[in-house]
C-alpha cells in the first residue's frame, strides 16, 4: 500500500527494487535485470546466470546463458589446483562442519599459562576457599517426595538421594543410640525412638528409593 511522504520521497520496497540493478532473480536463478551477453566465447545469448570464476574468488563472476552455465557447472571443480594434502585436510574439516574439537590430553593455552606458574588447577589459587560444587544430589532437597517421606528422611538424618541400604544404615545407627536394649536401659528417648521406627517404615516400603 502506497504511503504519502511529507518530503516527496518514494520509499516503497517496489521503488527500491526498480532502482537496484541486482534486483530481481527468477526461481531458476536467472537475473531478470541483467543486460550482459554470455561470457562464453562466440555466444550472443543473454548472460543471465552467474558462476564464480574460481574457488579462490567466489565473489567475482562469469555471466552465462542457461546452456553454457550448465556446461560450466559440470566442469566446475572446487579442488582444482589443490594438492592431495589440502584436499584431505578440507575433508577432515567438513566432517565436523569446520569446528575442530580439542584433542584429549592436550592442554589449552589457559592451562599452559597456569602450569608456568606451577598451578595444575586454577582453583588451587583459592586455597581452602576453593569452590567445590558437589552438585544438587549431595546437599539440600533434590527430589520431590511425599510429605511423609520427606519428614521420614529428616528424622533419620539421611539424604534423599541415598539408596534404601544407605538409609537403613542411618536407621540402625540411631537405633543403637535410642533403644533401651542397646543403650544400657535408658528409656528417656523412647518417643524419639518411635519416630525413627515410624520413619524407617515409610522408607522401606517407598517406591521412590532404590534398594
Amino acid at each position: 500500500m502506497a504511503k504519502s511522504d511529507p518530503f516527496g520521497f518514494d520509499m516503497s520496497v517496489s521503488s527500491s527494487k526498480k532502482k537496484n540493478p541486482r534486483g530481481r532473480r527468477g526461481m531458476s536463478g536467472a537475473s531478470e535485470t541483467s543486460t550482459r551477453v554470455c561470457d562464453n566465447p562466440g555466444c550472443e545469448e543473454s548472460g543471465k546466470y552467474r558462476a564464480p570464476k574460481s574457488p579462490d574468488i567466489l565473489d567475482d563472476y562469469y555471466w552465462f546463458c542457461k546452456d553454457h552455465a550448465r556446461e560450466y557447472n559440470l566442469k566446475w571443480n572446487f579442488f582444482d589446483g589443490s594438492t592431495e594434502k589440502e584436499y584431505l585436510e578440507q575433508v577432515d574439516k567438513d566432517r565436523v562442519w569446520e569446528r575442530e574439537t580439542k584433542p584429549f590430553g592436550k592442554k589449552s593455552e589457559e592451562q599452559r599459562a597456569w602450569a608456568r606458574l606451577g598451578v595444575d588447577d586454577p582453583h588451587q589459587v583459592l586455597g581452602q576457599n576453593a569452590t567445590q560444587n558437589p552438585g544438587k544430589s549431595v546437599t539440600g532437597s533434590t527430589r520431590k517426595l511425599p510429605p511423609t517421606e520427606r519428614r521420614a528422611i529428616d528424622i533419620l538424618e539421611a539424604k534423599d538421594h541415598w539408596t534404601k541400604t544407605e538409609i537403613r544404615k542411618a536407621y540402625k545407627s540411631l537405633i543403637k543410640v535410642l533403644h533401651p536394649d542397646m543403650n544400657g536401659g535408658d528409656r528417656s528417648q523412647e518417643e524419639q525412638l518411635a519416630e525413627v521406627v515410624w520413619a524407617w517404615d515409610q522408607i522401606k516400603t517407598s517406591r521412590h528409593f532404590t534398594s
